[in-house]
């Protein structure tokens, strides 16, 4: 008996029905399998084969594309744990479990996401695989490392850690020079509702992205979709929720003065103007609800003039609440003392 015999082997048809197919040189050796054993099975013509450094396909044929993603994973675990005292995987912050901290992320995260525009798990070439920036690793065969200093909360997908839409989105971007695809990928994940134009934007500014020509244009395009589909839901929101109809898209004015504001919505009767704050971060976008934080708002605040301003992902998640909103300013506006006359302008 060496240190290489387990006390108790198990068999491997105990192993639950997702872990059968992709295991480790350890694993293995756990369930009784020696490394002659493995060795054997993996020769040319042999029921198994090697997919990765210690990494093991217990069929023969290709794998899935879930079977190399798990493959992935274990191998980036594997290597963890030789640079670890007992070859424990590193504890993890986000999440854990049998990969440690690794989790899926770039354009096969956002195949796991069911996007469209990105290729196949089958046909990818490369799997990302996001790590710790501390961690010593070396790329093997399809996977390649992408290193954060701080890594996000991961999503699990079909029992795999995957990074979120927009994180996984970024580290896709960095890799792709084609701005057609680039395009694609901004486009459906604020159209399809995989995340925020403005979380996009902020992972894609970490990233320092947003200096490559072909990114803006496609950011440009991003925004451009994002108020599109929030100014529809506006649209919605006054007809589903039966609220008066408003002046839309319009310039307020004081008489021979400059421009107060332009705005979305603008009920004259009750001086309640609303703006759809679609604005990212590298545009100075802010998170107050009635706009008291921009100079238009405090302006327009002081003059009598109510202004709410809601955000394209409060009117997908919460049209409702946001229709509240509105009708209490609407009826608020009896109390308060009238607002001076503005000019109202087509914007």
């Amino acid at each position: 008996m060496n240190s290489d015999t387990p006390l108790s082997p198990r068999p491997l048809h105990h192993l639950p029905d997702g872990g059968r197919s992709v295991l480790t040189s350890r694993q293995l050796r756990e369930h009784g399998v020696t490394a002659a054993e493995a060795a054997e099975r993996c020769r040319p013509g042999g029921p198994w084969q090697r997919i990765l450094p210690g990494v093991h396909l217990l069929h023969p044929g290709p794998a899935t594309g879930e079977e190399r993603l798990h493959a992935a994973l274990l191998y980036t675990a594997s290597r963890e744990r030789q640079g670890h005292p007992g070859g424990a995987v590193p504890a993890s912050g986000t999440g854990g479990g049998p990969y440690g901290e690794a989790m899926i992320t770039g354009l096969a995260a956002l195949a796991l996401h069911r996007f469209s525009a990105a290729p196949s798990l089958r046909a990818l070439d490369r799997v990302d695989v996001l790590v710790p920036r501390a961690r010593r690793l070396r790329g093997a065969g399809y996977v390649r490392f992408v290193r954060a200093a701080a890594l996000p909360c991961p999503r699990e997908i079909t029992g795999l850690p995957t990074a979120p839409a927009a994180r996984a989105l970024a580290d896709a971007v960095a890799q792709l020079s084609d701005a057609s695809a680039v395009r694609r990928l901004l486009i459906e994940a604020v159209r399809q509702g995989h995340c925020e134009a403005s979380s996009v934007v902020r992972e894609l500014s970490r990233a320092r992205l947003l200096s490559r020509p072909h990114v803006v244009d496609a950011v440009d395009a991003l925004l451009a979709e994002g108020r599109a589909m929030a100014e529809a839901l506006l649209y919605d929101m006054v007809r589903g929720y039966s609220l008066p109809e408003p002046l839309w898209n319009v310039e307020l004015r004081l008489p021979g003065g400059p421009l107060l504001a332009g705005v979305d919505a603008y009920w004259p009767l009750q001086a309640v103007a609303l703006e759809i704050d679609a604005r990212t971060p590298r545009q100075g976008g802010g998170h107050d609800p009635l706009g008291r934080f921009t100079p238009a708002g405090e302006h327009m605040e002081r003059l009598g003039i109510t202004v709410v301003r809601v955000t394209p992902k409060k009117l997908r998640e919460s049209l409702d609440a946001q229709a509240a909103v509105v009708r209490t300013a609407l009826i608020a506006s009896v109390d308060r003392e009238p607002a001076p006359y503005v000019v109202i302008r087509p914007r």
